[in-house]
């Protein structure tokens, strides 16, 4: 890895690590960190070119941040963790579960999509425009490129098939809201492709962790519990 990512720490135990969507930092999960640290060692990094983490010169892909997030572990010490991840932080857990297997205890991952088909055209539309938009000025504004890097993994990634998550070992919640912006029936697929992965939609839209945290909360403590039995 070319860079340090920045990261917020909290609790002590099993190692937790919470990764965030696109565009966000690891400030996205504050409703989750004090939860969770009273029994986890709790750890929110900021992705590549997000929040306080500098861009580095590799390249912005989610292969890439799931690379960046085994250095990172190694980094901290960490041979193994549940990792929890929202959006494209769900993309890059299931990259990692499947390039690193021997490093997840368990997944949780939350409005994630395996390819843009798995995103609602109508949200869909305007990213792939803004990214046509931003790649005409990205030559002559950073700005511009920022932004077109950002919504280029929107638009060009994930590239995951179903059949892939077959290799996923890990036990895994797939869990979403009943008004995501990701097709119901991909989250179904996602779900169906893990072998026995526990499927959890819940009321709210995509942004479930942050706008209804104790709903959020308490289904991910029970799937986390069910991993000590």
């Amino acid at each position: 890895m070319d860079i340090a990512l920045h990261y917020e720490e909290k609790g002590a135990g099993e190692p937790l690590i919470l990764l965030h969507g696109n565009g966000e930092d690891g400030s996205y999960f504050k409703g989750q960190i004090e939860r969770f640290s009273e029994h986890y060692r709790v750890i929110a990094p900021d992705t590549r070119g997000h929040g306080r983490s500098p861009r580095g010169s590799a390249p912005f892909t989610i292969r890439q941040f799931a690379e960046d997030l085994a250095g990172f572990m190694d980094g901290l010490g960490i041979s193994r963790a549940i990792i929890l991840g929202f959006s494209d932080g769900a993309n890059i857990a299931m990259r990692f579960a499947l390039d690193y297997p021997e490093r997840v205890r368990a997944l949780v991952l939350n409005g994630g999509n395996l390819d843009p088909s798995g995103i609602k055209r109508r949200v869909q539309i305007p990213i792939e425009l803004g990214y046509r938009l931003t790649k005409i000025f990205a030559g002559r504004s950073a700005e511009a490129k920022g932004h077109m890097e950002l919504l280029g993994l929107m638009v060009n990634e994930p590239n995951i098939r179903p059949k892939e998550l077959g290799a996923i070992k890990a036990p895994a919640l797939v869990i979403a809201g009943t008004r995501d912006m990701v097709k119901d029936s991909h989250t179904r697929l996602i779900a169906g492709s893990i072998p026995e992965a526990k499927l959890s939609i819940i009321e709210g839209d995509h942004f479930i962790a942050a706008r209804e945290p104790e709903r959020f909360n308490r289904e991910v403590q029970e799937f986390l519990r069910r991993l000590k039995r």
